[in-house]
């Protein structure tokens, strides 16, 4: 049940404008503008080694949670494998619920 927990946060910080994907989150990793970045559990090894990589890189955490398809549903989006989140208090109380 800690999942949907998660979700719900993903969806306000979604609806809040504080989340970002795809090209953009890369650009964010980069200048350190999101605090916590989301990897879906059934991105391809690929994916998952890219976006792990750039946040140990970079020092931002990073969970690996859900699928791809829960992760795009969370934030009202397609086909997301990884979602990023701008707001430190969002990302907070995220780390919080995945217990650490």
């Amino acid at each position: 049940m800690l999942n949907s927990d998660v979700f719900s946060l993903l969806g306000l910080a979604a609806r809040a404008r504080k989340i970002c994907s795809g090209d953009v989150l890369l650009k964010d990793i980069r200048s350190k503008s999101v605090s916590l970045v989301i990897i879906a559990e059934n991105a391809s090894d690929n994916s998952k080694k890219k976006w792990s990589d750039k946040c140990t890189y970079y020092k931002i955490d990073y969970r690996i949670i859900g699928t791809s398809d829960e992760l795009s549903h969370a934030v009202g989006k397609d086909n997301r494998v990884a979602v990023g989140i701008k707001d430190k208090g969002f990302a907070d109380k995220i780390k919080s619920k995945l217990g650490g």
